[in-house]
């Protein structure tokens, strides 16, 4: 005698139409989450930026004073004189920049940590809302299965 084959997907609609699921904390935590990545970008782009204008500076300010080395002397003291001001200039660039990378890092790691912790915050609060409506409305599934 064969036996008739389980319909095992049927089985699984029944298993999940049985569990409650809250697209509103779906939305929600997708809006957290973009509205997260929003933030991070911005940040990021903005820290980029500032970065690419003390690039530019460093590399504006190093050329002119490049063309100083290079301009013809009238004695060879000069030339030297010229190379050894222009590496104390650029010594000193070197140190002011490398001083304003430093704080567009700083700076991006203030606003980074920021963000964490807020966002932390509302995904905290975010799961512990679909927790509880998740589990009132398996309550209230388990009741209505155990009433029939």
């Amino acid at each position: 005698m064969a036996a008739k084959t389980q319909d095992f997907t049927k089985m699984m609609q029944d298993a999940m139409g049985s569990f409650p699921v809250d697209s509103k904390a779906m939305q929600d935590a997708f809006k957290t989450s973009a509205t997260l990545s929003e933030k991070m970008s911005k940040v990021a782009l903005e820290a980029a930026e500032q970065s690419t204008e003390i690039s530019s500076k460093w590399t504006k300010e190093t050329l002119a004073k490049l063309a100083e080395v290079t301009t013809v002397k009238s004695e060879a003291t000069d030339y030297t004189k010229a190379l050894t001001d222009f590496m104390s200039s650029e010594a000193e660039m070197t140190a002011e920049t490398m001083a304003a990378f430093a704080e567009v890092a700083k700076k991006v790691q203030m606003e980074t940590v920021e963000l964490m912790l807020a966002a932390g915050k509302d995904i905290s609060e975010d799961a512990t809302a679909a927790v509880k409506k998740a589990t009132a409305d398996v309550t209230t599934a388990a009741k209505k299965a155990a009433a029939k």
